[in-house]
């Protein structure tokens, strides 16, 4: 599904990421871990074009896209969830829905905002609310939601736990789980280990731009205590 090679980002003249590769296959869950400022972020950003890579190849399908522009890269059947949500505020669940809708991608079950709201019961119950009236779970749910509209063949989560109380991380771990059931291949950003191990397939482990470790979920479980500081 995504095969990035020696993928080289910068900001300014920082030079973020170092040659980062790594790959995703269909179906699959694989979890970028890694402190703040590691590059996690940057690595999503760079692979959805909202930062354009400097070197190296972001493989989609067998299409490299790497330097396409975000919206492009989004039609090919790439959805991003941003870690700030960025939700229409003055929208209302529903509408938010809709600004996401593209056509379905067979053999992919389609969504509709029937099925996403028994994904998201939360969200069921306000479909006519507007999203600034909505706690910070909800926004993300919504979030989630809404990229899904998009019928994507690969959703990336940056920090999808981040800042939420635990019994939304308890339900979003559930829909992702869901998610993967439905055969949605994820890659998620993130460093909370714990609700990794409860999601994920794989891991790699991002150190200053640079991919430090790289193998099953339960070989990152047993390495935490000692190399793997996340």
């Amino acid at each position: 599904m995504l095969n990035v090679s020696e993928l080289h980002s910068f900001y300014g003249r920082a030079h973020v990421l170092q040659g980062v590769s790594f790959q995703v296959a269909p179906g699959e869950v694989l979890v970028l871990l890694g402190r703040n400022g590691a590059g996690k972020s940057t690595t999503l950003k760079s692979l959805i074009g909202l930062l354009r890579p400097r070197a190296g190849r972001v493989e989609f399908g067998g299409v490299n896209v790497a330097g396409w522009e975000p919206h492009r890269i989004a039609r090919a059947g790439m959805g991003f969830v941003p870690e700030d949500r960025r939700i229409f505020t003055g929208l209302t669940v529903a509408e938010n829905l809709e600004t996401g809708r593209q056509p379905p991608r067979p053999p992919l079950p389609a969504w509709t905002p029937a099925r996403l709201f028994a994904l998201f019961p939360n969200l069921g119950q306000m479909a006519s609310r507007q999203g600034g009236r909505m706690s910070g779970g909800e926004q993300q749910m919504l979030t989630i939601a809404r990229t899904l509209m998009g019928n994507p063949r690969l959703v990336l989560l940056d920090e999808p736990s981040e800042g939420l109380s635990p019994l939304i991380v308890e339900q979003m771990a559930h829909a992702i789980l869901a998610l993967k059931q439905a055969g949605v291949t994820m890659l998620l950003a993130e460093q909370n280990l714990h609700f990794a191990a409860r999601v994920a397939d794989r891991a790699v482990v991002i150190e200053s731009g640079r991919i430090v470790w790289a193998g099953t979920m339960a070989g990152a479980l047993a390495d935490a205590a000692s190399h793997l500081q996340v």
